[in-house]
């Protein structure tokens, strides 16, 4: 896939005590997302059936996927999903794939697409940011000329939080 494309799901209580559930194929992305507050990890490389095991631990599904693989691990997300939950689908990094639309019924799911917002959006979320005082992570940090290296890298999928090009 070329990406570890790790997933995050809310399981109650609601968003801003959410339990947090992460998938990656990195153990030790696993083992660090612990130590920034994930409740538990996932390696879906160890796990081909991921879904499942998401399941049994967020005893009997998750409210919220933030998927970020899309059509190739969207069945997974789906099976770790409650009745009612939600998809929120922002990258296809796996690429296409048949969905059985059967999945999206047995758990009346709410799945939903989302791109870049607006630029009065951005900065809603950069007050809200600030007013939280939210520290993202951030990875490393490449200076404009070394653009294509940062490039690289995040190709790579080492990184775990933000690969940022600084222009100043």
């Amino acid at each position: 896939m070329g990406h570890d494309a790790a997933r995050a799901w809310s399981v109650r209580p609601p968003p801003l005590g959410a339990q947090v559930i992460v998938t990656s194929s990195s153990d030790q992305k696993l083992a660090r997302a612990k130590q920034v507050g994930a409740a538990h990890g996932v390696n879906y490389k160890v796990n081909p059936e991921w879904g499942k095991a998401v399941l049994e631990l967020s005893d009997g599904g998750v409210d919220h996927v933030v998927e970020v693989g899309g059509p190739g691990t969207l069945a997974q997300s789906l099976r770790a999903l409650r009745i009612g939950g939600k998809i929120t689908l922002i990258g296809v990094l796996s690429g296409a794939a048949e969905i059985n639309p059967m999945l999206i019924f047995a758990r009346r799911a709410n799945l939903q697409g989302i791109s870049v917002g607006s630029t009065q959006t951005f900065e809603a979320m950069n007050r809200a940011i600030a007013a939280s005082r939210l520290k993202p992570i951030v990875d490393k940090v490449f200076s404009f000329d070394d653009a294509p290296a940062a490039y690289r890298y995040l190709q790579s999928a080492q990184h775990f939080g933000k690969v940022v090009i600084s222009v100043g």
